[in-house]
């Protein structure tokens, strides 16, 4: 008999585990379920169809993103890593002995300079005078000042703002050939654009 009291005591549990379990279920009620316990069922496979209706939604973004980027290669850079680029672009101009005057080549040199300036609109230039080893150093001083500022004055009558161009001379201090004859002294004879900013 006690077998099966023991028997009789294990289904019940069993049957109060099950229907406690069940009771438990149906007290709470769909529509109180938060977001993050909901249950989402997992999307329905795309057929072939589908795909390619789903595909040309994408491609707008995709030439939206390339257009983006066309337009910020073309779009002038306010300096940054356009700097050292168009630093390399602006071309150094020469001078003949004992001359301030402009050549015609030094003419031609500043116009293209003048076109890559109009191109970088936030940037601005130090114009550099030079000048070769004879001479005093206050009279190379005052002629590499002289060589700089007509550089400027050429600039600006190109459509250059003066405010972005501002001239030092460094006179015979910065050669960039060390002879001491006339094909180093023609070398050193010249106006170099510096970007500043």
């Amino acid at each position: 008999m006690s077998k099966k009291l023991y028997g009789c005591l294990v289904v019940l549990c069993l049957a109060a585990v099950v229907s406690g379990g069940c009771a438990k279920k149906d007290m709470v009620k769909p529509e109180e379920q938060t977001p993050a316990t909901q249950v989402v069922p997992p999307p329905a496979p795309m057929t072939e169809g589908a795909k390619a209706a789903a595909a040309p939604a994408a491609q707008p973004v995709a030439e939206t993103q390339a257009k983006e980027q066309n337009v910020a290669q073309e779009t002038p850079q306010q300096g940054g890593a356009a700097q050292p680029a168009l630093e390399g672009a602006l071309q150094k101009i020469y001078f003949n002995f004992d001359s301030a005057d402009l050549s015609s080549e030094a003419r031609t040199t500043l116009s293209k300079n003048a076109d890559l300036l109009a191109k970088q609109q936030g940037v601005s230039v130090r114009i550099e005078g030079n000048c070769d080893e004879r001479g005093s150093d206050e009279y190379n001083l005052a002629l590499g000042e002289r060589r700089a500022k007509a550089a400027r004055d050429y600039l600006v009558n190109l459509g250059v703002k003066a405010e972005r161009i501002s001239v030092i001379s460094y006179g015979e201090e910065k050669p960039v050939d060390q002879g001491h004859d006339e094909a180093a002294w023609a070398k050193n004879r010249r106006d170099e654009f510096v970007i500043v900013k």
